[in-house]
């Protein structure tokens, strides 16, 4: 039976964090025991020029000590990230000035400067991580053999990754690889992302182009982008010998522990009857929190006492926004903000809010708007492709170039009750994240055969004889 081996190195190592594409794959890897009809599954990571199967994907509860020692890292790391950008930001900025436009040698004398600086911030981070893989209580994956016709699906965030030639080495071995794209952001809207990380993903991705057998994004219209990228850079030819296809995600929070409560401001917040408008996202510019601001500052300068509240953790590029909301009159008033909400806290926002509000310019999918509408929370949405493929009709649509086209949108539901969008919610279903894994799978395997059979017989047609 075909093997799938499901790449899920970052979450493994950073099992804590819970956002974006660490959720989606904890949540796929969790999922594989129950989807084995097409494929056996096996999760697997990268260390150290080999693969190992993984046995268990987060440290047990008697590991916990580790893992919030490891949280409080991640925490740091992000700090520390930004600082070293600023760095390198200052860097780029006084090679414009005197003396550094004047002199070869003092921009080589300041390039030295930043990368030491650069350095002396990662190399601790990085001891720290290697001391904590040393004394970890009990392995969780064992090195493992591959196939010829095993399909090896990175499914995690590889772009900073260095397993790459260990990957072509199982390709040279006959491993089919199969790169899962969640979005192309940093090649399409370089402006939104840190400058490191546009320069990353687009090796990555020219790695990724020339590399993978197949690609398989998270939804329609993150394949079709895929598929014209590296149609630009591998020319018509080459593409047409890859295939493109995508799956959609699921909607539980499956962190909802029982341990958890939540704390007090929120279940006061959210218990006061007042009307409160969700916007669920980390905090960075591509989100567009800015346009939020302005519909209701619109709304409360007219007299409404709407409620807008931020959900999310601190993300880059974000400092203005920031002291916008610090110094912002409404501030704890009509205007929240929380950056460190667990999942029971997140569910108790959705089953109390109004509605989600989601401004984005860009997005690969936009999970928070199945996470809200699989509670029957409605959503208002920019109008932008990704989301009418999620949503359909049962979104409410507003122009990002007006915000005053949302904050109408919220005084029409205000005032009549009832949600401006075409179709009532009680008519939507989505995916549980069970039905998405099945849904990876099938369609993977599915593709990788179909790729398979056809390339016999053009190898038959090739040396059939005349």
């Amino acid at each position: 039976m075909t093997r799938l081996l499901i790449e899920c190195t970052y979450v493994f190592h950073h099992p804590e964090m819970n956002s974006g594409i660490q959720r989606v794959v904890r949540n796929i890897i969790n999922h594989l025991p129950r989807v084995q009809e097409e494929a056996v599954c096996i999760p697997v990571i990268f260390k150290d020029g080999k693969i190992l199967e993984v046995m268990q994907l987060a440290p047990k509860h008697t590991d916990e000590w580790r893992s919030r020692l490891q949280q409080k890292l991640e925490k740091l790391a992000q700090k520390l990230v930004q600082v070293r950008n600023r760095y390198w930001l200052l860097h780029s900025r006084l090679l414009r000035f005197w003396p550094w436009s004047a002199s070869h040698n003092v921009k080589r004398v300041t390039y030295v400067l930043c990368r030491l600086a650069s350095f002396s911030f990662t190399l601790p981070l990085y001891l720290t991580e290697r001391v904590l893989e040393k004394i970890e209580v009990q392995p969780r994956a064992f090195e493992m053999a591959c196939r010829p016709d095993d399909i090896l699906v990175l499914l995690d965030s590889s772009w900073h990754a260095d397993f790459f030639p260990a990957a072509e080495k199982l390709q040279r071995q006959g491993v089919s690889i199969v790169s899962v794209i969640y979005d192309l952001i940093p090649l399409t809207h370089p402006q939104f992302c840190d400058g490191p990380l546009v320069q990353v993903f687009d090796r990555w991705f020219e790695w990724i182009a020339n590399t993978a057998d197949g690609f398989i994004a998270i939804s329609g219209t993150i394949r079709d982008e895929v598929n014209s990228e590296v149609r630009r850079r591998l020319g018509s030819e080459r593409t047409d010998r890859r295939w493109f296809d995508f799956f959609h995600l699921g909607s539980e929070l499956d962190q909802v522990h029982t341990d958890k409560s939540v704390r007090s401001s929120v279940e006061k917040l959210f218990g006061s009857g007042l009307s409160i408008y969700l916007m669920v996202s980390t905090i960075e510019p591509r989100k567009n929190h800015a346009y939020l601001l302005d519909a209701f500052e619109q709304l409360w300068r007219d007299g409404s006492d709407v409620v807008l509240c931020f959900i999310g953790r601190m993300g880059w590029k974000n400092e203005r926004l920031i002291e916008r909301v610090k110094k912002h009159p409404q501030l704890k008033r009509r205007l929240f903000m929380f950056n460190d909400l667990c999942d029971v806290e997140l569910e108790y926002c959705y089953s109390h809010a109004k509605s989600l509000v989601f401004p984005s310019f860009v997005e690969g999918f936009g999970l928070p708007l199945v996470e809200a509408m699989q509670r029957g929370l409605p959503v208002m949405a920019s109008d932008i492709p990704v989301f009418h493929e999620i949503g359909g009709e049962f979104v409410s649509y507003f122009d990002l170039d007006r915000p005053e086209s949302l904050a109408q949108k919220i005084l029409q539901f205000e005032d009549s009750g009832v949600f401006p969008a075409a179709r009532h919610m009680t008519h939507w279903s989505w995916l549980n994240w069970e039905d998405s894994a099945r849904q990876l799978v099938e369609r993977v395997v599915r593709q990788v055969q179909t790729q398979k059979h056809t390339q016999s017989e053009f190898h038959e047609i090739e040396h059939c004889p005349e």
